[in-house]
């Protein structure tokens, strides 16, 4: 059987992965809160953990890999969305925009990945599917002495678990000074985190013994975990953002809450997107949707959904990835050069043993795409196909695009022309020369007669030595 190591956010090193139970394989990732179209960021804990499942189901069989997803759909900005659009006069009482809204968010966010080529997860829970076990959490906490009731809201005790801050490495005195923590009067330490608090009228909320309210967001994965995979299983993942406070506190209940599991024995984060070396951010103009890049953008043309995830896969989950244009380019070129060699033949039937040695050391994807170039210039085609297939690319879904015009070349063509036009004038042809032999490097056929120029992409096309004479 293949051998997997996997970096373990708690340990702090890599470790061999192995499973509490072979024949059931259990993964928990944080998914999304569902006020918005999801950004570019938002995909890359899809995509890195998609491989990861991928993997988990090839090694031990996709009936014996769980793959449990969240949605998050209790939040303030959702509700604030329903209330707009209830005092706009929208139909309907304010759950049912609240569910309303959550459910449009949901679609968007679930078309948007399988255009990237996820798999979906064996569970997607909503967190008001599970509202009943996070109040019989929270009040087993409260029994414990992990809780306390302060103002009809309901509050966990750090102190009362003496290995809070394990997993990010830091001390609760060190928390406080590094981090914005809420200050209220009925907290008893200013690290103490809300499981339950009070809802108005206005608002969604449900009955508890401590009076209507709604859950804490980190309770939730605590609760919709322990319900859908036990008091132990074998991997937690998330984006780096979430190790605190979001992971923190979820080790901390839920040990508090079965200290006779482990929770979760593997914890893996992903590193954060950058776009052209920036920080995405409205403020910067580099912030995008991956609905804007699907379908094009302030006037970009739209980005297939695999070339997405090539980009993606290109840096080692673990480095902060950097989303650049020229990257997009090389990632569309190399996709429609593969999709060629392997069109009309079958997958060889096993993926290279360099590729799945390179996944299975801490999803080295970089590395794994570095081996599917080799194959790829070696010709084998057979085998190039089923390697990439285990990423979740080649795969017989995505190929649609690779089938459409490269792009438009009509304005080269033009370009050229014009050159010609003027060269005959001047009798000066090294700008007609430096255009044709560029073309002919980038596998377009040049074809010139007096009044016209036609240009025809050839199979191997190269779209970033183009995009440079455009």
């Amino acid at each position: 059987m293949t051998e997997i190591k996997l970096y373990n956010t708690k340990s702090r090193s890599k470790e061999l992965f192995t499973p509490i139970d072979p024949d059931n394989v259990r993964m928990y990732v944080c998914g999304p809160t569902v006020y918005d179209r999801a950004h570019l960021g938002n995909a890359r804990p899809v995509i890195v953990f998609d491989v990861l499942y991928r993997l988990l189901r090839h090694v031990y069989g996709p009936g014996h890999v769980t793959y449990v997803r969240n949605f998050t759909d209790v939040d303030d900005k959702i509700n604030a969305t329903a209330l707009a659009r209830k005092e706009a006069g929208a139909p309907g009482t304010l759950e049912e925009l609240v569910q309303g809204r959550s459910d449009e968010t949901i679609g968007w966010y679930l078309h948007d990945m399988d255009a990237l080529g996820a798999l979906h997860p064996d569970h997607m829970p909503r967190a008001t599917e599970f509202i009943g076990p996070m109040v019989a959490m929270i009040a087993d906490l409260i029994e414990k002495g992990n809780a306390y009731e302060a103002e009809g809201h309901v509050l966990f005790a750090v102190e009362s678990y003496d290995k809070y801050g394990a997993l990010s490495g830091r001390s609760v005195d060190d928390m406080i000074a590094g981090s914005r923590v809420e200050v209220a009067p009925y907290k008893r330490n200013p690290m103490d985190f809300v499981l339950w608090k009070p809802s108005t009228q206005d608002l969604p909320g449900w009955d508890s013994p401590w009076g209507r309210g709604r859950p804490g967001w980190h309770i939730e994965c605590s609760a919709m975990s322990h319900d859908l995979l036990g008091d132990s299983f074998d991997i937690h993942g998330g984006g780096n953002d979430l190790q605190f406070p979001h992971h923190e506190n979820e080790i901390a209940q839920s040990a508090c809450a079965h200290p006779h599991g482990d929770f979760a024995r593997y914890w893996m984060h992903n590193e954060m997107l950058q776009v052209e070396g920036k920080k995405m951010s409205k403020s910067l103009g580099n912030f995008f949707t991956v609905h804007d890049l699907l379908d094009g953008h302030d006037g970009q043309p739209p980005v297939p959904g695999e070339v997405i995830r090539f980009v993606f896969l290109q840096t080692h989950y673990r480095k902060p990835m950097d989303w650049t244009e020229k990257k997009r380019a090389e990632a569309e070129a190399t996709l429609r050069k593969w999709r060629g060699l392997t069109a009309g033949i079958d997958p060889a039937p096993s993926p290279s043993e360099a590729v799945l040695a390179a996944i299975s050391d801490d999803l080295n994807t970089a590395g794994a795409v570095a081996e599917l170039h080799k194959l790829a210039a070696s010709g084998n085609a057979a085998g190039l196909l089923a390697s990439a297939q285990v990423m979740g690319l080649l795969t017989d879904g995505m190929g649609g695009w690779a089938n459409s015009p490269l792009l438009d070349l009509s304005a080269l063509a033009k370009k050229l022309h014009t050159a010609r036009v003027a060269a005959m004038q001047t009798k000066d042809f090294n700008e007609v020369d430096r255009l044709k032999t560029a073309l002919t490097e980038a596998d377009v056929q040049v074809k010139m007669s007096k009044d016209s120029v036609d240009l025809v992409p050839g199979p191997n096309v190269d779209l970033t030595k183009l995009e440079a004479l455009t």
